[in-house]
């Protein structure tokens, strides 16, 4: 295992958006099988991988991506240490950041599912609000512990993992009404 980490922390090092955004990927596609797993429990044969590696895709092109951007941004012109600098944070974050990249997750599953403009725009009518109530649940301390004690090149991975649960949380609510019965 500590094979695995010196590579991990060496790829991390040399190639920091690209290692965040695989992570990110892989982490938003282990979400999404979590979700139909346990939350929709669709037996093996149910499974829907094409699904999956859309959330891997978003994940990789989108997700890691923005979200490594976003925290350099806020390390640059808040800072990096001390516990008004992760409050400063916690608030863009949560302020400027959060509602706009909700916006862009789910239109982007929309567009990947397949819906029209018009159709993703009524589900984001439909789902906007109760997600970002959600995110405001669970978001803000996540990430005034991230933003307090992680260092800036593992921010993304600590999101990602705590993300699992709530790329579960997005895959159900944007394919509950798309959702198979299990058999």
């Amino acid at each position: 295992m500590s094979g695995f980490l010196r590579i991990y922390k060496s790829l991390l090092t040399k190639y920091p958006l690209g290692m965040q955004a695989v992570q990110a990927g892989t982490l938003m596609a282990l979400g999404d099988q979590v979700a139909q797993n346990f939350v929709e429990k669709r037996n093996f044969k149910d499974l829907d991988f094409v699904r999956t590696s859309q959330f891997f895709g978003i994940g990789f092109c989108v997700g890691g991506p923005a979200t490594r951007t976003w925290y350099g941004i806020l390390d640059k012109f808040i800072g990096s240490k001390g516990g008004l600098v992760a409050v400063k944070k916690v608030a863009c974050d949560q302020i400027l950041f959060a509602p706009f990249f909700i916006v862009v997750l789910l239109s982007t599953l929309g567009f990947m599912q397949g819906n029209d403009i018009n159709s993703i725009k009524k589900k984001l009518e439909n789902e906007y609000t109760d997600i970002l109530i959600s995110n405001y649940k669970l978001w803000p301390l996540v990430q005034l512990i991230n933003f307090s004690f992680v260092p800036l090149h593992h921010q993304v991975l600590v999101v990602q993992s705590v993300a699992v649960l709530w790329n579960s949380y997005i895959s159900y609510r944007t394919n509950r009404d798309i959702v198979k019965p299990s058999s």
